[in-house]
């Protein structure tokens, strides 16, 4: 489905092809976009063609598009393990890579000798800002960030923030880029560590962690309670299986650290993990997919 072009990035590179990052690089297929999906392996990329193929009875079911328009995004990806490759056209990177800065750190610099001096950065990291990654880049008047809710084409959302650094026309293009690709851009002002939806989101989430950790409430409860009182579609513990538990779990080891407020809960999510539990991309997590509990009709009656 060809978008409403109104900049002239047309050769795209998503570096990470995880949970978010083969939905970024999808979306932006299907709205016409030549996208090269980046990751670190064979066995990576052949786990982002999965995730992406995995998304059509998505598509068809929630914003109904045909197999026919599905099909066309999927000839404009193609996939690549090898960083000087799949970059050397790009016009835009946008960088989904996991959430550690050692590692986004070392990517970035190997970035900024792989990509043409034309190349835009854009990170999609939902708790760094851009500012402790720019020097990295080799070109931090090209660099901003460009944070996608998760189900991409649903909560189509795209947070925008630049450093003090970034160029003023580099930044207005990112906003009318994001539009392109079907998003509603959300433009910050200036730096924010969670920007909009995560400063929102993430002391919900907490507080879930607490609840569940200490053994408080059990996560079908937490998430009833939420879904009751809010009329939200779906609870915090839904929310950990769709981002995926290791990243849930990474985040808060990277907020929280040695709070012991949270060690049982990240205590308690390592050994989902270790059990095959990673959340909804797995099947499986505080629920079993693909009809979760939180989904039924009786969920939320006595």
């Amino acid at each position: 489905m060809k978008g409403v072009s109104m900049t002239n990035i047309n050769m795209v590179t998503v570096a990470g092809g995880g949970v978010l990052g083969s939905q970024i690089a999808y979306q932006s297929a299907f709205k016409g976009k030549k996208v090269t999906v980046y990751d670190i392996n064979d066995e990576a990329v052949a786990a982002a063609e999965e995730r992406v193929r995995n998304l059509r009875d998505l598509y068809k079911r929630d914003i109904n598009a045909t197999d026919e328009q599905f099909d066309a995004g999927l000839n404009n990806l193609s996939y690549s393990s090898d960083l000087a490759e799949a970059v050397k056209d790009a016009d835009l990177v946008i960088e989904a890579i996991p959430e550690k800065p050692s590692i986004k750190h070392d990517f970035y610099r190997s970035l900024a000798k792989a990509a043409p001096e034309k190349t835009i950065f854009a990170s999609n990291s939902s708790t760094y800002v851009p500012s402790t990654f720019a020097e990295d880049t080799g070109r931090p008047d090209k660099f901003l960030n460009m944070h996608f809710a998760n189900q991409i084409w649903r909560m189509n959302t795209a947070e925008i923030m630049g450093t003090k650094q970034t160029d003023p026309k580099v930044f207005d293009l990112i906003v009318d880029y994001a539009k392109e690709i079907g998003m509603v851009p959300i433009v910050l002002k200036k730096e924010q560590p969670g920007y909009v939806l995560n400063t929102l989101l993430i002391p919900l989430l907490n507080a879930a962690a607490y609840l569940w950790g200490h053994d408080i409430a059990d996560p079908q409860t937490v998430d009833k309670t939420w879904m009751i009182g809010t009329g939200a579609p779906m609870g915090p513990f839904a929310i950990f299986d769709v981002v995926g538990l290791r990243t849930a779990l990474n985040i808060t080891k990277e907020q929280q650290g040695d709070n012991p407020d949270y060690k049982p809960f990240m205590e308690k999510i390592q050994k989902m993990m270790d059990e095959g539990r990673n959340g909804k991309d797995s099947g499986q997590g505080f629920y079993t997919y693909p009809d979760p509990a939180f989904d039924r009709p009786d969920f939320l009656k006595a």
